[in-house]
C-alpha cells in the first residue's frame, strides 16, 4: 500500500493510523483468541451471553422503574412504567431460565435469517443489479441457516448463539490483524507541506 498519491489530511490520517498498527494487531489477537474460546466452548458462551443480556435488561428495568417513579406526574408515566417492568421481567426470565431464553433467541434469529434471506434473494433476482448473484446466494444461505436452526431446535439453541458470537469475534480479529499488518508495511513518507 503506497502513500505517494495521498496528500493533506488523508496523509496525516494514514500517518496517525500507521503509528497505532500495534494496537490493531493486539486487539485483533485478543478477539481472535476470545472468538476461538467461544467457538470451542459454544454452549458455555451461549449461556454466558443469555445471562449477561438478562442482567443488562434487569438492571435497565430497575433504573427505568426508578425513573418512572421520579416523573410520575408526567403523562407518559404508565408507558415508562410498563417499559421498565417489561425489561426487568424479561431480564429476570433470561437469568432464571437461560436455556429457554437461548431457545427463544435462536427462534427469533432463525426467523430473521429466513425472512431476511428470502427478501434478499428475491429482491436481488427481481432487481438484477450488478453482481446480483452474490446477494441472491447470500439470501439462499441465510434461508438455509434459518431452516437448519428451526429444524434442530431446541438443540441448536444450546450452541448457536455462542458459536455465532465466537465466529464474529474471530473474523473481526483476523480483519484487525490484517489491517494492522497492512498499516505496519506502509512506507514512511515525508510530511505534507501546503503549497
Amino acid at each position: 500500500m503506497s502513500t505517494n498519491h495521498y496528500t493533506g489530511p488523508l496523509l496525516t490520517g494514514i500517518r496517525e493510523l500507521r503509528s497505532s498498527w500495534g494496537w490493531f494487531m493486539f486487539l485483533g489477537i485478543v478477539l481472535l483468541l476470545l472468538g476461538t474460546v467461544c467457538i470451542l466452548g459454544n454452549v458455555a458462551a451461549t449461556f454466558v451471553t443469555v445471562v449477561t443480556l438478562g442482567w443488562f435488561l434487569l438492571i435497565s428495568g430497575v433504573i427505568g422503574l426508578m425513573h418512572a417513579f421520579r416523573v410520575q406526574g408526567w403523562e407518559g408515566f404508565f408507558i415508562q412504567l410498563l417499559g421498565a417492568l417489561l425489561r426487568g421481567f424479561t431480564g429476570y426470565l433470561l437469568i432464571r431460565y437461560p436455556a429457554s431464553g437461548a431457545a427463544t433467541l435462536t427462534l427469533i434469529l432463525a426467523s430473521f435469517f429466513i425472512i431476511g434471506g428470502l427478501f434478499r434473494a428475491i429482491g436481488a433476482q427481481a432487481l438484477r443489479f450488478p453482481h446480483w448473484g452474490w446477494a441472491s446466494l447470500s439470501g439462499v444461505i441465510s434461508v438455509a441457516l434459518g431452516v437448519m436452526l428451526l429444524v434442530q431446535l431446541p438443540v441448536s439453541s444450546l450452541w448457536f448463539i455462542g458459536f455465532a458470537i465466537g465466529l464474529d469475534m474471530f473474523l473481526e480479529g483476523v480483519a484487525l490483524i490484517r489491517f494492522g499488518s497492512a498499516l505496519h508495511h506502509i512506507p514512511e513518507v515525508a510530511p505534507y507541506k501546503a503549497a
